[in-house]
């Protein structure tokens, strides 16, 4: 069994554009995810999600590579110091 880290990935997404292909990849990832949690802030149109994850680190660096391409949103992981 390989081993899994737990991460957690911060999105922001500033551009309508930027809904749909974010959540098809988290769906695509879903297996991974302990939890989610979005916020739309409606003051500032941004939506805001927090995303949790129990994943290989290479499952969760592939994910965050893929959000980060998509145009905008913006995109930040950081990892349990865990062991």
């Amino acid at each position: 069994m390989e081993k899994t880290r737990i991460a957690l990935i911060g999105i922001i997404i500033e551009e309508e554009k930027g809904i749909t292909p974010t959540n098809q990849l988290l769906h695509e990832y879903r297996d991974y995810i302990v939890g989610r949690m979005g916020i739309p802030y409606r003051t500032k149109d941004i939506n805001i999600i927090s995303i949790v994850l129990d994943a290989p680190e290479t499952a969760i660096s592939t994910l965050s590579g893929k959000l980060g391409m998509i145009d905008g949103i913006s995109v930040k992981s950081m990892f349990a110091k865990t062991k």
